[in-house]
């Protein structure tokens, strides 16, 4: 019995081997390869349009520049950056075509942004919050979504659905809540402003790593648990030693998400931390833009430095960040 695939069976008249569909052979194979997979392959194009050589070349030329126009929208801003701190005041002043190659390479500027900027000092700082904003998200989160998932809380399902309601709101209307709260904890009145504490806690129970952690703890066979708890494991020893192994691509990329949010913000830093030595990179940056006299090609070269960690990061880790996003979406 011979399977033909959808354009095959639409198109009238064809015979055994015509140009379009090939030799009868190839034909089942195709079929037998999409009944075992109980998938049929779609796209815009249909494989029948993608064998005649125009709409090949057509569709191809349309896909590159696609990819072109949106790879030019997202590394632009990072080449003029790099290349702007390389330029002379006077070049950079320079708004015409030509000037996006720079004609001289001023590769001091960065190594006076380095020192004149003590881009190490606060570089350390911001080094030493993301290391400890992304310990206090882990514990918390983990914690929570594995409650959440399988210890089942008698209103658990309430606290997750205000839990994702929370990611409605923009970041902005909860500033002036999180900002009161800051300078007199409830309960304690205790001041947290310039303190790392005052960046870790509010971001501590992080609504999005909680449901991606949930969905991926849902996956877990509770047979598997149910077993190492007749072994004698406690709560704790099952999510120590089952349920975190098990979950290390979810971790990578909740680790990966939350080093980079801690890194690159900036608002609620700026408030938090209003001592010019604690600040992170990117508020004493704005901050010495506004007092000090930086040429401009330093503050763009402090800027290039302050991104470098970040972009090298995920790049290096975008697969897991893809992987671990995508872990547990299929029930299989």
């Amino acid at each position: 019995m011979t399977l033909l695939t959808e354009p095959e069976r639409a198109l009238p008249g064809s015979g055994p081997t015509t140009a379009a569909t090939g030799s009868p052979r190839s034909s089942r194979r195709r079929g037998r390869r999409t009944a075992e997979s109980g998938t049929a392959t779609r796209s815009l194009i249909s494989d029948l349009e993608l064998a005649r050589p125009r709409a090949r070349v057509l569709y191809f030329l349309t896909l590159t520049g696609t990819v072109v126009v949106f790879a030019a929208a997202f590394l632009f801003p990072l080449y003029w950056m790099v290349t702007a701190a390389l330029k002379t005041p006077a070049q950079m002043a320079d708004n015409t075509v030509g000037s996006l190659v720079p004609t001289s390479f001023q590769l001091s500027n960065y190594a006076d942004a380095w020192n004149e900027m003590h881009i190490a000092h606060f570089f350390l700082n911001t080094v030493y919050y993301a290391a400890g904003g992304w310990f206090i998200q882990i514990v918390v989160d983990v914690t929570t979504a594995y409650a959440l998932s399988k210890l089942r809380p008698v209103f658990g399902r309430a606290v997750f659905g205000m839990m994702l309601a929370s990611l409605m709101l923009p970041a902005t209307a909860l500033l002036v809540p999180a900002y009161l709260n800051i300078t007199s904890l409830p309960f304690i009145h205790l001041n947290l402003l310039n303190s790392p504490w005052g960046l870790w806690l509010p971001g501590a129970a992080n609504a999005f790593n909680v449901y991606v952690l949930k969905r991926f703890f849902d996956q877990i066979p509770d047979e598997l648990l149910d077993a190492a708890s007749i072994d004698g494991a406690s709560r704790l020893q099952i999510l120590g030693r089952i349920i975190l192994p098990l979950s290390r691509p979810v971790l990578a990329v909740i680790s990966i998400l939350s080093v980079i949010g801690i890194w690159k913000d900036f608002l609620w830093p700026m408030l938090v931390l209003q001592d010019p030595e604690a600040q992170t990179l990117s508020v004493a940056l704005q901050r010495l833009s506004a007092t000090t006299q930086v040429p401009p090609t330093e503050m763009i070269a402090g800027l290039a430095i302050a991104s470098v960690p970040m972009v090298v990061v995920f790049l290096v880790f975008q697969r897991h960040i893809l992987a671990g996003l995508s872990a547990g979406a299929v029930k299989g």
